[in-house]
């Protein structure tokens, strides 16, 4: 049955709402994205800096990863023009650090049921002791006889009770802090086990670390925008919503224009102003909006720095990227080498996620845990980025707002209760539903 055109408002130009735009759009709705920002990508977009010898560079506000396991967020680049095999390095799941120990997953696309690529970087690990190794494949097969299910108040710590501390230390935490953004000690067991389950056991490819190799605005924010233009849709950058009011037969207006259907894809605390404001004397709106308020957040840091000419390769063989050793002074726990990734020689960007501390005591933890773990000494700061806000803490049992606020008002992001945590791949998917609940 054949859809009746509706007037669309997106509010907010993030990866959740562009997504929703362009799956509106493809339903042959009239679209209109309202973004407060100057640029689209909301907390995945670019910035630019200046290298030291004074030529201009474009950076990221925060180094993101994709994994294979990210269909939805494929699916969207490829319909708005962006070839994922150009525009990403794909590589097998890798946690080398610099002495060269730690699990590297061999490229073996093989099909079945069992993740035999898996098994086997985890049999040839190096560092780990075969008490490690047979301990974490017992915990894994643990995991999958449970359904990866866990009870909703268990941490991640709870559910790798009895991991070794070398697999603990080199494997679960980064890839916790990684995937969750939130320490393995606060970090809801649930959520972090169906993140395993759809990717490094949902079967070959699933666990593909897929590095961006352009900007993030590049990457899809501009082409989505271009691809809504193209279209019809009207994308209004710098329009910053003001208000939000209901009208007969769920419809609203928005800042005076009336609209068939709206949606919510902005931050948390801009979809709480704008709902609480719609109804005051809603105590069904008021929940809502102290559900996306009252949230917690995790930060996230990214310290880019240049490397001198004989720094300038991080290091040899395909993978531009390191595991590093965290911990007290010493707070990032990935290195990316830049200039592997389409940018210039020695251009690295260090990644300390769940991030504490000031711009400047962070950056000089990272450029004394970069001369201790990977000799580099006299490297450059160029930039340091802190999202404050960056992800919501992802602990045991929190309850997310949902996605149906109202009538003809729906909300998107990756906030909004969903399976995933705060993901690239999680924002999207919740985008591209909006829609298909228009």
């Amino acid at each position: 049955m054949e859809v009746a055109a509706m007037k669309v408002a997106v509010i907010g130009a993030g990866w959740a709402g562009l997504a929703a735009a362009v799956t509106a759009a493809d339903a042959g709705h009239r679209v209109t994205v309202m973004e407060a920002a100057r640029a689209p990508g909301g907390r995945a977009r670019a910035l630019h800096a200046s290298l030291p010898d004074g030529s201009d560079i474009t950076l990221d506000n925060g180094q993101h990863i994709l994994i294979g396991a990210y269909r939805d967020t494929l699916a969207l680049m490829r319909r708005v023009g962006v070839d994922p095999d150009t525009a990403l390095q794909r590589l097998p799941l890798s946690l080398v650090y610099p002495d060269g120990m730690g699990l590297q997953v061999p490229a073996w696309p093989l099909p079945g049921h069992l993740p035999i690529h898996l098994l086997a970087g985890v049999l040839g690990a190096r560092g780990w002791t075969w008490a490690d190794k047979l301990g974490l494949l017992r915990t894994a097969l643990r995991w999958r006889q449970q359904g990866f299910e866990c009870l909703p108040h268990h941490t991640v710590a709870d559910v790798g009770r009895g991991l070794g501390p070398r697999v603990w230390a080199s494997l679960i935490e980064p890839l916790c802090v990684s995937a969750l953004n939130t320490p393995a000690e606060r970090a809801s067991g649930q959520v972090f086990l169906r993140v395993l389950r759809d990717s490094l056991f949902s079967g070959p490819g699933g666990s593909d670390l897929l590095l961006p190799r352009t900007d993030l605005g590049m990457l899809l924010p501009d082409a989505a925008v271009a691809w809504l233009q193209q279209r019809g849709a009207q994308v209004a950058l710098g329009h910053r919503v003001t208000r939000l009011d209901p009208l007969p037969e769920a419809r609203w207006a928005v800042d005076g224009e009336a609209f068939d259907r709206v949606v919510l894809a902005c931050s948390p605390t801009e979809s709480a102003r704008l709902v609480r404001a719609a109804v005051p004397a809603d105590p069904a709106f008021t929940a809502w909006a102290d559900a996306a308020a009252n949230l917690s957040y995790e930060s996230i840091a990214t310290v880019y720095t240049h490397a001198p000419g004989t720094l300038a390769r991080l290091r040899k063989g395909p993978v531009p990227m390191l595991a590093l050793r965290s911990g007290p002074g010493a707070p990032a726990q990935f290195v990316f080498d830049r200039g592997q990734l389409g940018g210039p020689a020695g251009l690295w960007a260090w990644v300390v996620s769940a991030s504490q501390g000031d711009r400047a005591t962070l950056q000089a933890q990272v450029l004394a845990q970069a001369a201790a773990q990977l000799g580099a000494k006299g490297l450059v700061a160029l930039t340091t980025v802190v999202e404050k806000r960056a992800t919501f803490a992802c602990t045991p049992g929190l309850r997310r707002p949902v996605a149906a606020v109202a009538p003809g008002l729906l909300a998107c992001g990756d906030f909004v209760d969903g399976p995933y945590p705060a993901t690239l791949e999680g924002a999207v998917r919740s985008g591209v539903a909006a829609a298909q609940g228009l």
